[in-house]
């Protein structure tokens, strides 16, 4: 038989998981794997930092609905990955991190990139997590981490691997064959049944699709269904696509159910599939999720059900199982032609009132403004990332997406500067599909020197930063908290980040000028090169979303 390092089964067992590409920075800890991939012509893409390895991973697996893995040194770099791991714990992202550490011969002798545990750091923040010790075991353990990670719901796994490990030289052992498993439950007869009972004498009913119905598949289905039904459908970014925004049905993110605020236009039946009740949906409050609906929670996860919003109907049952179900057992329903005419209303009226707001705007360009000429531009088939506190709070106000996994934002951690990251993982991807990354100016300078990485790879993501020189949440929150005098720590400087971008071998341009903005965006679309348009806004606006945050 055949002698092999532990860093060429690791390797060998990644392919035979279907893993295509992985992301990482280079650590002598790890450099068996590396070595092994470039032997299989598996790709690393090479970061400029470890967090953005892991938002990459992130982002390829947000993106397309599958597993994505990291690769980092031990120390600093697995230290530097923690926020990742967080990120996509929270956000139920199937994920590998692979981080090296010190040899287990070298236990309590102060070596390098040592004296930490890093399975029990990641202990809070990872699906599972282990650290392997025995090089012929590599094949199983990496199997059993894959099954992990990428059933439901899924998350984060991390496989500690000590250098000895990796590099250890031993006969080759058998490669798993079986490693991907199916996790889906369908729903019970009787509880379709009940559903649909509720439904028929619902005359408001609205569904709300989550992360768990991304997960599940289940775009056709919810289509299938909302039509039977005749139901508005809203979403939360992972699923926002799943109906194409164009569709008569589709009634936005779960922020626009805010705007259905009046006796009689309150939805009075909610439906969610793989919806995690809480900051999305402004927790307890009324605002979005009515207390005297009721409530049917379709997930996978039984401990989400009723945790945050009490269920009249909960059922663990997958998502895209249960939309099928409910598909064939609508039948006849009583016309909603009126309620889903006035959830169509209420979106063209807050845009409507939005386009007058910035069009009698006097100052710098107007936030939204900005983000309906972002809108003209998109090609269709664009995956967008959204990135900054209010940034992607103004984005949601234009953002229409025509399929599932194309609008990538923040989640539960509320990480900012996760943008670049995600733009490389989704690039990476499909390189034929444009993606689009908007910026505030303070996420945007966490990982900058990721446009190298852009400009190396030749990764044409286009990147617009929302200038307005401020951490502009955190400066309104205290203006609004405290008052104007009492804004500390939270302005910035007019940094000329095109200037930047064109520093790491990228294009750069600089608008200050709205009728500028479609002509720049078109350019960089067209150019296919890495490109940074640095935008100067305006900081006084603020997102409509903030406002009602502010409420709850």
């Amino acid at each position: 038989m055949a002698v092999v390092t532990g860093g060429e089964l690791v390797v060998r067992t990644l392919k035979a998981a279907g893993v295509e590409t992985l992301f990482g920075l280079h650590g002598a800890h790890v450099d068996t794997i590396f070595q092994a991939c470039a032997d299989h012509d598996l790709p690393i893409v090479d970061t400029r930092h470890e967090v953005a390895a892991g938002h990459a991973a992130e982002g390829y697996a947000r993106a397309g609905n599958r597993l994505g893995v990291a690769v980092v040194t031990a120390g600093p770099g697995f230290t530097n990955v923690v926020t990742s791991l967080a990120n996509a714990y929270l956000d139920r992202t199937p994920m590998l991190c692979i981080a090296g550490t010190a040899g287990l011969a070298q236990a309590e002798t102060n070596t390098l990139q040592a004296g930490i545990d890093q399975a029990a750091v990641a202990t809070p923040i990872t699906k599972w997590r282990h650290r392997v010790c025995v090089a012929s075991d590599l094949p199983r353990l990496v199997a059993e981490a894959i099954r992990i990670a990428t059933a439901a719901p899924c998350g984060p796994v991390l496989l500690d691997m000590p250098s000895d490990v990796l590099n250890a030289r031993i006969e080759e052992v058998a490669i798993p064959g079986n490693i991907a498993v199916t996790s889906a439950a369908a729903p019970q007869p009787t509880d379709v049944a009940a559903i649909i009972a509720r439904l028929r004498v619902a005359e408001r009913p609205v569904v709300m699709v989550g992360t768990g119905a991304y997960r599940s598949g289940a775009a056709e289905a919810l289509v299938a269904f909302a039509e039977a039904a005749t139901v508005p459908v809203f979403s939360d970014f992972p699923a926002h696509g799943m109906m194409s925004a164009s569709h008569p049905l589709h009634g936005g993110t779960f922020h626009k159910m805010a705007d259905l605020d009046a006796p009689g236009e309150r939805p009075d039946l909610v439906l969610a599939f793989g919806v995690r009740f809480g900051l999305f949906t402004l927790g307890t409050s009324d605002l979005i999720v009515p207390h005297a609906a009721d409530i049917v929670h379709i997930e996978v996860d039984a401990r989400e059900i009723g945790l945050v919003r009490a269920a009249q109907i909960g059922l663990v049952a997958d998502p895209c199982l249960t939309l099928e179900a409910l598909a064939a057992a609508a039948g006849a329903q009583p016309d909603r032609s009126a309620w889903v005419a006035l959830v169509q209303a209420k979106k063209v009226a807050r845009r409507e009132r939005l386009a007058a707001e910035a069009a009698a705007h006097q100052g710098r360009i107007h936030p939204y403004a900005a983000v309906a000429a972002v809108a003209e531009a998109l090609p269709e088939d664009a995956i967008v990332i959204g990135d900054g506190a209010e940034a992607y709070h103004w984005l949601n106000e234009t953002i229409a997406r025509e399929r599932p996994g194309c609008y990538l934002a923040h989640g539960f951690l509320g990480t900012v500067g996760m943008g670049l990251g995600l733009s490389l993982g989704a690039q990476v991807l499909d390189r034929s599909r444009p993606v689009f990354c908007l910026a505030g100016d303070g996420a945007v300078g966490f990982t900058i020197a990721e446009f190298d990485t852009m400009a190396r790879l030749d990764l044409p993501v286009v990147v617009m930063v929302m200038n307005n020189r401020s951490w502009a949440a955190s400066q309104h929150f205290q203006e609004i908290a405290l008052g104007p005098n009492r804004v500390t720590g939270t302005r910035l400087g007019g940094a000329r980040y095109d200037q930047v971008a064109e520093g790491f071998g990228c294009v750069g341009m600089y608008v200050t000028e709205l009728a500028d903005l479609a002509p720049a965006l078109a350019q960089a679309f067209a150019s296919r090169r890495p490109t940074c348009i640095n935008v100067e806004i305006d900081l006084a606006p603020t997102p409509p979303e903030l406002h009602l945050l502010m409420k709850r």
